[in-house]
């Protein structure tokens, strides 16, 4: 092959300072991003081709081997530009190769052929289309990518609401030991603090709760026994763990789930209780027409004139427990047909105070016997006031009758607020009585479980059902302060407060 400028050096002396200049000004260019990218691209390869070209035409021509330069200069722009201009600018090349050729052989010049042209311009374009299909490939991979990356995110921000909204505890625990993952509830449960950003490692699990970690580690080495309970946080939360391996490996995570031992026990409680309300339903529904004919049996005897005065008293009985049963079997009709709760943010100190003015009004008491107590005052409760007010009237009754027995002066204080740990709101009623033992408290919401002679036994169970309509739970959480409490906790994620 010819010398570099060997045929024409005073203009491969032009061209190869020019070229060096253009190509620092590309640098220069790109670095600023002006003009736009496809406008540098078409430059820079016009460039190319000229130059490589000119430097060709200096070195002898085609028979320089400087023209397979344009190769390398069309495989790359094929990569950053559309396909038929990628067949363009290989065009271009071709032609700009074959007019070198021919100005070569006007001027008398021995250094290439027409068949090395021709070779040449086949090369530029075959390197064209190869390249333009590496690109679309490259494009089609690009975007493909793309769009799994847009479903991953998404996928793991449903994930992450969804571990978020859980009521259950969730963990994910490496094969280290240490969490790498922890929602609102494992946090509660276990006391966890929030990661600081920096912190990328995550916490050490016996760090956090030694008897997870134990619980954790004997699972491990016996996956199919069952996890036992463990004692938790401050206030020594009993915590039923569950455990699943999150893939095959032995470096794989493990996934925990981790549940109050007390709201379990508490949901299955409720199960039981739901199931015998709907048997008791079905039950004063087949009472309701029978009962109707033992009522107006014994009223068409009290006005028979042939009854006697000691059989009178007789009938008045049968009235009386007929119209206590009527009772019993309209509470649990209506409750079994509940109508679903209509929630409206109610402003809990004024409702609270017209709902204390009319229950002193009915039993004849002097207001101050009922106390008002909210915290914040413009607390707001999303509750259908409806079925509130017949909670509150139950509780509040029962604070009456049991809590204030053989007090002269009623107190009773209906006390409102948000609990610190969950920010949940809640209601209560409190009475001065003795409270209730813990097997009493374990049956005072099961249906027609009474100590009253005059009760039916409903009271309680009618509002427990009810603040369940409201996701509400009521629960006797003892006595504080010689004061006995029924609570009503409200989901935290129905509550709202003006701003």
């Amino acid at each position: 092959p010819s010398v570099l400028g060997s045929y024409n050096p005073a203009l491969f002396e032009i061209v190869c300072p020019l070229y060096l200049a253009f190509a620092i000004a590309a640098i220069v260019a790109h670095h600023f991003r002006v003009p736009a990218f496809a406008v540098q691209v078409y430059v820079q390869l016009l460039a190319d081709i000229a130059a490589i070209t000119l430097l060709m035409a200096a070195s002898g021509g085609t028979g320089s081997s400087i023209g397979v330069l344009l190769v390398i200069t069309i495989a790359g722009g094929s990569l950053l530009i559309p396909g038929r201009l990628a067949i363009l600018f290989a065009a271009l090349a071709a032609l700009a190769v074959l007019a070198e050729q021919i100005v070569a052989v006007i001027e008398g010049g021995t250094g290439g052929t027409f068949t090395r042209a021709g070779i040449l311009g086949a090369a530029y374009f075959a390197t064209a289309i190869i390249a333009y299909l590496l690109a679309r490939r490259i494009r089609e991979s690009e975007a493909l990518a793309a769009r799994r990356g847009a479903d991953l995110a998404n996928l793991e921000k449903l994930n992450e609401t969804i571990i978020r909204r859980l009521d259950a505890g969730v963990l994910v625990v490496d094969h280290t030991g240490r969490i790498r993952l922890a929602n609102e509830a494992a946090r509660r449960l276990l006391r966890i603090r929030a990661r600081p950003p920096e912190d990328r490692g995550g916490a050490a699990l016996d760090t956090v709760s030694a008897g997870l970690a134990e619980a954790l580690g004997r699972w491990r080495k016996q996956p199919a026994r069952e996890p036992e309970p463990f004692q938790a946080g401050p206030r020594r939360v009993t915590v039923q763990p569950r455990f699943t391996q999150l893939g095959a490996d032995a470096g794989a995570g493990t996934l925990v789930f981790l549940h109050d031992a007390a709201e379990l026990a508490r949901q299955a409680q409720q199960l039981k209780l739901a199931s015998l309300g709907r048997l008791t339903a079905s039950i004063a529904h087949e009472i309701r027409n029978p009962l109707g004919a033992i009522s107006h049996a014994a009223q068409l005897l009290a006005e028979s004139p042939r009854l006697e005065a000691g059989d009178g008293r007789l009938t008045q009985i049968i009235r009386e427990q007929s119209d206590r049963v009527n009772t019993i079997v309209e509470n649990v009709l209506q409750l079994s047909r509940g109508r679903p709760a209509h929630a409206e943010p109610v402003a809990i100190r004024g409702w609270l105070a017209e709902f204390a003015r009319e229950f002193a009004l009915t039993h004849h008491l002097d207001p101050a016997c009922l106390r008002i107590e909210v915290e914040p005052a413009e607390l707001e409760i999303p509750v259908d006031t409806t079925h509130l007010q017949q909670v509150l009237w139950n509780l509040t009754q029962n604070a009456l009758e049991h809590g204030n027995a053989g007090r002269t002066e009623p107190r009773i204080t209906l006390a409102a607020g948000r609990d610190p740990e969950s920010g949940a709101a809640y209601l209560e009623v409190r009475d001065p009585g003795p409270g209730l033992d813990a097997e009493a408290a374990q049956q005072a919401f099961e249906p027609f479980h009474t100590h009253s002679a005059r009760g039916t036994g409903l009271g309680l169970y009618i509002a427990r059902e009810l603040c369940e309509l409201n996701q509400a739970a009521l629960e006797y959480v003892g006595s504080l302060g010689g004061e006995s409490r029924f609570r009503a906790t409200f989901h935290p994620h129905r509550n709202t407060e003006p701003a």
